[in-house]
């Protein structure tokens, strides 16, 4: 078995939308640093960057140390939240992981903090799913340069990327393999190489691609 299919995580295997909104308010009502409050659009809307460029956005007039803090304690609630109460994946999505993983290696690439990629797999039993995962708040990297690390150290020769935005269609294109856009997400794709409008078609669509 020499394929891989690499994916995203929000937008593409759950929507965690509701949660992180909750999650983040808390947070954030008890930080004197801002009065910001967020809704679920705003969380759609920063889906898919890192954490370092949603506290850039959120928090334009504080300084880089405060931003800082307030994302990383946003991220730390997120995380032990969703470790133990997970938050809602796609329709499909258990049998579709289950028919793939016969025929693919399967992969998870995001541009997270350290320990979501691990919160959504434990929360919903996919620890042995997946072979492998990478994502910016480990690395420091972008998605992109995270597809061809993740393909390196395993040896990976034929992929293809599932995402749910113009950013995942990029970094797939940066990593020199095909993008297939799972269309039921959070943004859009220009010139993908397949489209999926529910997570089910997947195992059809990705037939004859790598």
């Amino acid at each position: 078995m020499d394929k891989a299919i690499i994916f995203d995580l929000d937008g593409t295997l759950w929507d965690s939308r509701p949660e992180i909104c909750d999650i983040w308010n808390r947070v954030l009502d008890k930080s004197p640093e801002t009065n910001l409050r967020l809704t679920k659009q705003n969380i759609e809307n920063l889906m898919g960057k890192t954490m370092e460029e949603i506290g850039d956005l959120l928090f334009p007039g504080l300084d880089q140390a405060t931003r800082k803090v307030l994302m990383d304690r946003c991220g730390e609630e997120e995380v032990v939240y969703l470790r133990e109460y997970g938050a809602r994946p796609y329709d499909g999505l258990r049998e579709t992981i289950d028919q793939l993983k016969n025929d693919y290696h399967l992969y998870i690439v995001s541009n997270c903090q350290d320990g979501y990629i691990e919160a959504f797999m434990e929360a919903h039993g996919y620890e042995k799913d997946f072979n492998d995962i990478e994502m910016s708040g480990r690395t420091g990297k972008g998605k992109g340069d995270n597809i061809r690390l993740l393909m390196d150290r395993n040896q990976i020769k034929k992929a293809v990327y599932v995402g749910d935005t113009a950013m995942d269609e990029q970094a797939a294109r940066q990593a020199g393999i095909p993008f297939i856009y799972a269309a039921y997400g959070f943004g859009q794709a220009s010139h993908p190489d397949r489209i999926i409008d529910e997570i089910g078609t997947l195992p059809l669509v990705v037939e004859g691609l790598i």
